[in-house]
């Protein structure tokens, strides 16, 4: 028990070590997305999940949807992973997950739940090898979305391979079997959580997924040249809790 106390408490501090030279970036210039669309189209080559193509970028009608952050994770000003996260809602209802398993995510839509949705997860193959914690890193971006954007449900769509870690890190549990993905050969499976019950225990285990509100602004605010979603994350109306962490 103590060995693996000790053990839990250096991957923590190696986590937060690590976020302190990861520099978070919205794609904002096309030079900036087509890197990532550069960083997709080797990532999933080289897991067979995609064929090739002439121009050597993955890029998708969601790119450009406007409940979506794409995302760049920066170390020494070099790109190391990227993710996309979709917020779907009644004022925005579709996403990737949403759109590919629509009989399970549509009726929650329905009754108003608020579902963060985060896909393209690629990752630079030597980052992964030099820097363990990246992928954690990563995705805990969209348990950062979940906090700012008050999800009810938060989502993953993964392949069976991939579905362990998903269900470690954020206690995202299975509920149908893998099936086909738009622009991909390989079928994703659908996982979700109430956000609201694993809040507190995903901290718990992995403190560095603590955020304060001025980060979840930074990251998730639209500037004032961006259309805002109509969406009213629970935390816009603390005031002294606004530099609190969770």
């Amino acid at each position: 028990m103590v060995a693996l106390a000790l053990a839990a408490s250096s991957f923590s501090e190696r986590g937060w070590d690590l976020l302190e030279r990861v520099d978070y970036r919205i794609a904002r210039t096309e030079d900036e997305k087509e890197a990532i669309y550069r960083l997709r189209y080797d990532a999933y080559l080289r897991e067979g999940a995609i064929a090739p193509n002439f121009a050597k970028a993955l890029s998708d009608r969601f790119d450009d949807s406007e409940n979506s952050w794409t995302f760049g994770l920066y170390i020494d000003d070099k790109l190391a992973t990227s993710i996309r996260i979709h917020v779907a809602s009644p004022e925005h209802p579709s996403s990737p997950a949403v759109d590919a398993f629509p009989e399970i995510l549509g009726p929650e839509i329905a009754q108003g739940k608020i579902i963060v949705d985060p896909n393209r997860f690629v990752a630079d193959a030597e980052a992964s090898r030099l820097y363990p914690a990246l992928c954690y890193l990563t995705v805990r971006l969209g348990y950062v979305a979940c906090a700012y954007f008050n999800a009810d449900i938060g989502v993953a769509t993964a392949r069976k391979e991939h579905q362990a870690f998903y269900r470690r890190v954020l206690r995202l549990q299975p509920v149908c079997e893998p099936r086909s993905y738009p622009t991909l050969i390989k079928p994703l499976g659908l996982m979700t959580v109430h956000y609201p019950s694993v809040r507190e225990p995903i901290l718990q285990s992995y403190p560095f997924f603590r955020s304060t509100f001025f980060e979840r602004r930074m990251l998730f605010e639209r500037p004032a040249d961006l259309p805002m979603l109509p969406l009213a994350p629970a935390a816009a109306n603390v005031n002294q809790a606004e530099l609190a962490t969770y």
